[in-house]
């Protein structure tokens, strides 16, 4: 039995997925999985028998990744899960900086006893006019899932794409329209586009890349939409550029002391992925991940551990392995196998900076004895035997 841990509220569309070798548990000390959302995990003890972690989401920083390897615990996210609530509240974004959608309707609601309201109406709607999206120009830093939906979905309301990202994927680059300019730098974004909207994962070179520098490149009234990381954009730097005008609207999803005071900027509270639909295919997606691990030894999406699938095993026997990336582990591990005249018959062994992971399926049961020599290897972190 595999105990299960929800450290959040978990979609119910997810946990039906859960077969009768899982129970759900109260207790975090005695879970084999746990699954997470935005609790903090950093402060946690985390129990011997923790093997995974899934976040029904794209972002990991609530969870200690590094602590997590060096635990041969494997952490799982859920990227493109919640692509799609993303891209919607991204376009939205778009249309209410466009047009002053918000400040009209918080007239109406200031003059909601105005008995000639309608009248009144006519005569102020100027105030509130904007502009059209179709044929200004967009520039989507960042061709992820989410990047590439946003990208494909405004060449289809008529904009003039524009898109950067030099690590885009195979499948990424088979999903984006062909309308979709390709930039080599985003310094050409930068003065050419109208909108511009981020979709970067959080590093260190990612850090603050709406900097100064960045804004005094752009054209003035330039809008920057933000529904990736608030401290991607120096958001001293954009609080200034708003009061001169030189970004004529900030559309975030990340409240904070400073963004929900700006002049022009327009703040949501964090619910980009906030979807019925975003929590059903995130859940679900987290579940499938931790069920295919732990039945079969697969990874895939981990953001600590290399992806490793050999599928479902049909030999003898099948075990998994997680240790350091260092010389000689594998020659290590089928000497033992060999001394006891165990015989391989598939293996797989993927590494992911200090950390690796080893699949191998033999032909023989496992004896304890084998197990526990294996253990004993240095640089060994975890054995599970699958089957």
């Amino acid at each position: 039995m595999t105990n299960v841990k929800c450290l959040n509220p978990i979609s119910k569309t997810g946990l039906d997925l859960l077969t009768d070798n899982y129970t759900q548990v109260e207790n975090f000390e005695e879970a084999d999985v746990a699954l997470v959302r935005s609790a903090a995990m950093h402060d946690l003890d985390l129990p011997e028998s923790l093997k995974a972690v899934a976040r029904a989401g794209a972002g990991v920083n609530n969870i200690p990744l590094d602590k997590c390897a060096e635990k041969g615990i494997v952490v799982f996210n859920t990227p493109g899960a919640n692509a799609n609530g993303v891209k919607e509240l991204v376009i939205a974004g778009m249309l209410l900086a466009a047009r002053d959608v918000v400040g009209g309707i918080n007239w109406v609601k200031t003059n909601a006893d105005d008995e000639n309201i309608a009248k009144t109406a006519e005569k102020q709607k100027k105030n509130f006019a904007g502009g059209e999206i179709e044929g200004k120009k967009l520039g989507v830093i960042g061709l992820g899932a989410i990047g590439v939906k946003v990208a494909n979905a405004a060449v289809s309301l008529g904009m003039d794409v524009y898109g950067y990202d030099p690590y885009i994927s195979v499948q990424g680059a088979w999903n984006l329209s062909r309308s979709v300019k390709h930039i080599a730098t985003t310094e050409e974004i930068f003065k050419e586009c109208d909108y511009i909207t981020v979709h970067v994962p959080l590093l260190d070179s990612t850090k603050g890349m709406i900097s100064k520098e960045a804004i005094d490149m752009m054209k003035d009234g330039v809008v920057v939409l933000n529904f990736a990381r608030d401290i991607l954009v120096d958001e001293n730097a954009m609080e200034e550029a708003l009061k001169s005008g030189k970004v004529r609207k900030y559309v975030t999803d990340f409240p904070n002391t400073l963004s929900v005071k700006m002049e022009n900027a327009i703040v949501t509270p964090h619910i980009g992925a906030s979807t019925a639909e975003s929590e059903d295919n995130c859940a679900v997606m987290a579940v499938n991940e931790v069920m295919d691990y732990i039945e079969n030894g697969n990874i895939k999406n981990s953001v600590n551990y290399p992806n490793c699938d050999m599928g479902v095993c049909d030999k003898a026997g099948r075990i998994a392995i997680c240790h350091k990336n260092i010389p000689n582990m594998i020659s290590q591990f089928t000497s033992v196998l060999a001394k006891d005249g165990v015989n391989i018959s598939d293996m797989t062994d993927k590494s992911r900076g200090d950390f690796a992971y080893t699949l191998m399926d033999v032909e023989t049961a496992l004896s304890d004895d084998v197990v526990s020599e294996i253990e004993g290897i240095d640089g060994v972190i975890r054995v599970r035997v699958i089957k």
